[in-house]
């Protein structure tokens, strides 16, 4: 009977400390731990700071697709971006009969590729400074780096800056911005 209790114990400490490692790599985002071995989605749903982009994913329908295989790069803007927009704007977007620019809006904030935080910057410095990124949603945003810093801006002019980068999921990586980019007006 020790010798099960113990092999027990032994493997509840690999389960727990396996656990462990998969946040460990990965920053907090919006409070929550995000976890590699869960999606862009169920890591976006625990992240205080994307309930907005969440609710924006559901009324889209897009929720399938970024817990589908991917790979995906998802740019994703915190609550205060989508606050920093017209009044009014987030509420008139989430209405079913906007479905379709929400959607365009919010694949423009998509890349159909895995592009962690040191590739990206490799295309920029590798095309002299900056880098065009072509998005699922058929927008053109263009990549710079100042030190570590990455800004991505989209074809109206408006900058985000990755504020956190490199949060890796099971289909993709997630790099959190501080702004909403939309598509050329």
């Amino acid at each position: 009977m020790m010798t099960i209790s113990k092999a027990l114990a032994a493997g509840c400490l690999v389960l727990a400390s396996v656990g462990a490692g998969m946040a460990q790599d990965n920053p907090m985002v919006g409070g929550a731990a995000m976890m590699a071995d869960r999606n862009i989605v169920e890591n976006a749903a625990n992240s205080a700071d994307h309930t907005t982009l969440v609710a924006a994913v559901q009324a889209a329908g897009l929720a399938e697709t970024l817990q589908g295989a991917g790979p995906f790069t998802v740019f994703a803007p915190v609550n205060a971006a989508f606050e920093a927009l017209p009044p009014g704007t987030v509420d008139t977007l989430l209405k079913p009969e906007n479905k379709d620019m929400l959607t365009k809006i919010l694949t423009c904030h998509v890349v159909g590729t895995n592009a962690m935080s040191d590739a990206i910057a490799t295309m920029i410095a590798d095309e002299g400074g900056s880098h065009v990124v072509e998005t699922l949603g058929g927008c053109k945003l263009t990549a710079q780096a100042s030190g570590d810093t990455i800004t991505l801006t989209d074809e109206n002019g408006t900058m985000a800056t990755v504020t956190i980068a490199d949060v890796r999921q099971s289909n993709g990586v997630i790099h959190v911005i501080d702004k909403v980019l939309l598509p050329k007006s």
